[in-house]
């Protein structure tokens, strides 16, 4: 119990600071990471190499997830600037007047479409401009796509987590898409729930469930074909464009509530045609398209690359880390390089259209260092910390200190916390990816000393880490640094984290209904 509680401090450290304190993530970040050396050292014996051999991984991840962010930011600036994001907000304000509609379908559909495609962060850096743009408030433009995204995590990007799941246990896909996809599928709709929720509460979400039980479950029913037809790496790209066309389709028949229509906004007499304004999305996704699926050019752009190799260390008390490369970065084919290809793409195209004025590119870049220096600085000491907690045994400690709850009598419910133990690793670590990479095998062992189904444990496990990406630090820092909240990221982490404790919790609660279900039925 004592190193569960001394593991849970710089957690509780962050946390206060930032919710209940206002600290920026950069000053909380810094503090708490001086609070986890300290425990690192003294209650679980982590020598000086581990912590600095940690803090280098640390170093190298955020490196790669702050490709995406400045290149997403001079994307979203060239745009910001030529005026489409104004034009794209009108357009989806003219497909339906109903305001929280508008915010289904780009903090929920749009943003589980961007992450079929790219992942690392894109759909928050890419929505939470477009939601500001369209008058949500900072915090709910940032939120949004953070819950919206997260269900569709697991299969999404190449389904590259789920592959990550099934390498550290050993376990075939074809054992584990079933439960996966089912819990996936209504965490999905409870993501959808609530994205709604933010802008209106409960009575918003009573008065869309028809249009919400129609997008969630014809996403959730393609995401479980594909998955369970072997096409797992399609899956959530293909619940993404399935999602927008049913967005559209419902759009056509709905009529809003009186009280929730959209306010209209006084425009320019210069409208921008819809197709110009999407351009750089368009490209993107060609771009994005070319470098995934046709091989050649995938191998081409993936040939240089930047990566460390650690050694392997050990804490005193017999904790080891196997020596590994950091996570490469491609340095032409990373998700940050694309966004760029896309920048510079739309910038010649902008200005060949006129929509500039003298002085763009030095007023883009000023902008762009304005929002991206912060989110920088506080990204460095937020991720160490993770992986120190990591290296040195405590995230261990906590998911351990977890699962010792449902153990005996009680292990029936462990289907209960595995969800939650996901969503810790994804928090943690800032990624579904090395949630699975750390508690996989955890999850595997405890569901065969326990007795219970350990395909359902692990879609569980894989639930959980999906749903608690949208926690991860880094992302929250990401969204933030594009809406100018970049310091006060206090607020929006307090709604994320209360939404994601709840739905981690039901999806918990779903997992342990499917378990009685199969014995019921076995």
């Amino acid at each position: 119990m004592t190193d569960f509680l001394l593991a849970a401090l710089p957690i509780a450290t962050i946390l206060f600071l930032m919710i209940k304190a206002n600290w920026g993530a950069a000053r909380a970040g810094a503090a708490a990471w001086f609070v986890t050396v300290a425990i690192a050292m003294i209650a679980f014996g982590a020598p000086t190499d581990m912590l600095i051999v940690a803090q280098a991984k640390g170093v190298m991840l955020a490196l790669y997830i702050l490709y995406i962010v400045w290149a997403a930011l001079i994307l979203y600036f060239a745009a910001e600037e030529a005026g489409a994001i104004k034009t794209i907000g009108r357009a989806i304000r003219q497909l339906t007047d109903d305001r929280p509609l508008q915010l289904l379908i780009l903090g929920y559909v749009f943003a589980t479409f961007l992450q079929g495609v790219a992942g690392f962060g894109v759909p928050i850096a890419v929505i939470a401009p477009l939601l500001l743009g369209m008058g949500f408030s900072p915090v709910i433009a940032v939120a949004a796509p953070m819950i919206g995204h997260s269900w569709s995590v697991l299969f999404g990007n190449m389904a590259t987590s789920f592959e990550a799941l099934i390498g550290v246990t050993g376990i075939p896909g074809t054992e584990l898409t079933h439960y996966s996809a089912i819990l996936l599928g209504l965490s999905g709709f409870t993501c959808g729930a609530a994205v709604l929720w933010l802008d209106g509460g409960f009575r918003t979400v009573r008065r869309r469930i028809v249009p919400l039980v129609l997008i969630a479950g014809v996403m959730g029913v393609v995401q479980y074909l594909m998955a369970n037809y072997g096409v797992w790496t399609l899956g959530g790209l293909t619940a993404g464009i399935a999602g927008l066309v049913t967005s559209i389709i419902v759009t056509r028949f709905w009529k809003p509530h009186p009280d929730d229509v959209a306010e209209t906004t006084e425009d320019d007499h210069h409208h921008m045609p819809l197709i110009e304004a999407l351009t750089p999305y368009l490209v993107f996704m060609v771009i994005v398209g070319i470098a995934t699926f046709i091989p050649p050019v995938e191998d081409f752009l993936s040939g240089l690359r930047l990566t460390f190799d650690f050694p392997a260390v050990s804490t005193d008390l017999g904790w080891n880390i196997d020596a590994e490369s950091a996570k490469p970065i491609a340095i032409f084919g990373h998700p940050g390089a694309l966004l760029l290809y896309t920048a510079a793409i739309s910038f010649a195209f902008f200005k060949i259209r006129g929509r500039y004025d003298n002085g763009i590119a030095r007023r883009i870049w000023q902008r762009t260092v304005k929002s991206g220096l912060p989110t920088s600085i506080g990204m460095v000491p937020v991720i160490g910390l993770a992986i120190i907690m990591d290296h040195a045994g405590m995230t261990y400690a906590l998911a351990e200190g977890g699962a010792a709850l449902f153990s005996g009598s009680f292990a029936i419910a462990y289907p209960v916390v595995a969800p939650a133990i996901g969503a810790l690793g994804a928090f943690m670590t800032g990624s579904t990816n090395n949630s699975n990479v750390v508690f996989g095998m955890f999850q595997r062992h405890t569901a065969e000393l326990s007795g219970i189904s350990t395909a359902l444990v692990l879609a569980a496990q894989a639930t959980g880490a999906s749903l608690g990406s949208m926690l991860a630090p880094s992302k929250i820092l990401v969204g933030c640094s594009t809406v100018g909240l970049s310091g006060k990221e206090g607020p929006v982490l307090s709604v994320v984290l209360k939404t994601g404790v709840l739905l981690t919790a039901l999806c918990g609660f779903m997992a342990l209904g499917l378990l009685l279900i199969a014995m019921i039925g076995g």
